[in-house]
């Protein structure tokens, strides 16, 4: 069984030596996904927009790793305000409404950057037919 690394090139990747996502056979793990982007961060001061920037960081990831939205099993959302679970539910509910992954939603006590409100990893596994 293979494995795939997918990376974004963003400048972490390296430092840290992490990829964006990791795929071994059918299952793919996408690392945690803020809203930062190569043009700086999406959605200033807006856990909503925020959320949304980051699931589009994920499918983007998934895309690359042969997978799609609907295969994603589990997500895990880390807020650095959880009183924005409401925002950050209705981005989350939005995208995955249909699909239904597992999740959880919790407080952290901060994120690598203080305009980051919201992180987001995802588990995929690809189905056989």
């Amino acid at each position: 069984m293979g494995r795939q690394n997918v990376s974004t090139g963003g400048p972490w990747e390296g430092k840290i030596g992490y990829s964006r996502a990791v795929r071994v056979g059918a299952l793919i793990s996408v690392s945690g996904s803020t809203a930062m982007t190569p043009s700086g961060l999406v959605g200033k001061g807006d856990p909503y927009a925020q959320t949304i920037q980051a699931l589009k960081t994920i499918e983007t990831a998934l895309q690359q790793a042969g997978a799609s939205l609907g295969d994603v099993v589990r997500t895990r959302i880390y807020m650095a305000n959880i009183d924005q679970w409401q925002e950050v539910g209705r981005a989350h509910g939005e995208i995955f409404g249909a699909i239904r992954p597992a999740t959880t939603m919790v407080e952290v006590k901060r994120l690598i950057d203080p305009d980051m409100l919201v992180e987001i990893e995802a588990d995929a596994i690809i189905s056989q037919g």
